[in-house]
């Protein structure tokens, strides 16, 4: 076998056969991302480089990943990464893998954020609304387009279907929430742009009856405005508390996606979990200063001063209930940490400890956002209005399932 000639499209061939013997559910896929770790290259480059030959080396890295994903090890375990919405993260043993509902969770925090916290023009998102928006929409909409029809080429020359994209939470769907976000970026941008450039023009001056401008008329005029217009408020950074950060991706989207405008403190009671978390936000190029992370037990750590400082409590804690554990997919329960995953009989003993934390950490008007399991959303939403918090709300996720509760803080605590 060392002296056969392994092409890519062979390997890909013979392992997607080989792991739907041992019945995987997407063997295609699950080939695609293994080679692709392997090799070095995207998934729609594979596919322009079917005839290229494997190097001996390739070849060993590729045996150990297929016998491993064999066994049912989660491929993100054996590639070391995976995509969380805009930002690439490492993964490890010992440390849960990010999930697509989890980007949802994100979301919440974001809109939260833009419309309670930051300014309009510290909100990535918050566009203007100007008379050549249009033509930024149109934009806006082509370059989301381009992402789609990018998309469907690759799912069509993998012989893929959306369904198998959502399994595994492909790179379609990042590439095109890239997009989106570079399109409204550029929209900003252009906005900014012309806003400058109308700025800029030199106001008419005031006219005599003869046609002379009158000296000075424009400078009085232009301090009166100044005097009558109220001075914009000074953007804020927002911050943010996450307990139980894992990979760190949570934190780590909110800083990257409004970087300058946000800052986080996470927490995590696993060693392995905040090394791994550090090296994620190294690897982003972020400081510690913009994400923090610490090693302690939920909210322990955080100085008496910083209490009531947060404007968000955010978390994706264990919250599968006891008796489901039993019932949790081969490659989740056998490889995935306990601790991250099992909540308790109901699966909401770490949340009631979060609720009781949130009125101390979070200041009037805080955001206090879990991600729970499915069956247990109307119980949390009820534990939080006795709680005495307000606007609670159940958020789903895209299978329609009910998978966030969110609710505000309206009456901060002070510990005597």
């Amino acid at each position: 076998m060392a002296n056969e000639i392994w092409t890519i499209k062979r390997c890909l061939e013979w392992t997607k056969e080989y792991l739907a013997e041992r019945g995987e559910e997407h063997p295609r896929l699950s080939a695609e991302w293994l080679l692709c770790a392997a090799t070095g290259l995207a998934r729609i480059d594979l596919y322009m480089r079917m005839d290229e030959t494997l190097s001996a080396a390739q070849l060993e890295t590729m045996h150990a990943a297929v016998v491993r994903r064999a066994k049912g090890e989660p491929l993100q375990y054996i590639t070391g990464s995976t995509q969380f919405r805009m930002i690439d993260v490492a993964c490890a043993p010992g440390v849960l893998i990010p999930r697509p509902e989890t980007e949802m969770l994100v979301e919440e925090v974001l809109n939260y954020l833009d419309t309670e916290v930051l300014s309009p023009e510290a909100a990535a998102r918050q566009r203007v609304e100007l008379p050549w928006n249009d033509e930024v929409e149109e934009a806006r909409k082509a370059e989301a387009a381009l992402a789609d029809e990018r998309a469907t080429a690759e799912r069509r020359a993998a012989n893929l279907t959306a369904a198998d994209e959502a399994a595994l939470g492909g790179d379609v769907l990042g590439s095109r929430a890239y997009a989106e976000e570079l399109a409204d970026r550029e929209a900003e941008e252009a906005a900014a742009q012309a806003a400058e450039a109308e700025t800029a023009e030199a106001a008419e001056p005031e006219l005599d009856e003869y046609g002379i401008a009158i000296e000075g008329a424009d400078q009085e005029t232009a301090s009166a405005q100044d005097a009558a217009a109220p001075a914009p408020a000074e953007p804020r950074t927002a911050r943010v508390l996450e307990v139980g950060c894992g990979t760190g991706c949570i934190s780590l989207s909110l800083a990257w996606e409004r970087r300058g405008h946000v800052t986080c403190t996470a927490t995590d009671i696993e060693s392995r979990a905040i090394d791994l978390a550090t090296k994620n936000r190294d690897a982003l190029g972020l400081t510690s200063d913009e994400v923090a992370f610490s090693l302690t037990n939920l909210v322990s750590s955080i100085p008496r001063e910083e209490w009531g400082t947060f404007d968000v409590l955010v978390s994706n804690p264990p919250y599968i209930p006891t008796d489901v554990m039993r019932s949790l997919p081969h490659e989740v329960k056998d490889f995935e940490p306990d601790l991250a995953l099992e909540g308790g009989a109901d699966g909401l003993d770490i949340f009631r400890r979060l609720l009781n934390a949130a009125p101390y950490m979070l200041r009037a008007g805080g955001l206090f956002a879990c991600e729970l399991y499915e069956g247990t959303l109307d119980a949390a939403a009820e534990l939080c209005r006795q709680a005495g918090l307000s606007d609670v709300r159940i958020v789903h996720d895209l299978t329609d399932r009910p998978r966030i509760v969110r609710a505000i803080v309206t009456e901060p605590k002070q510990r005597q």
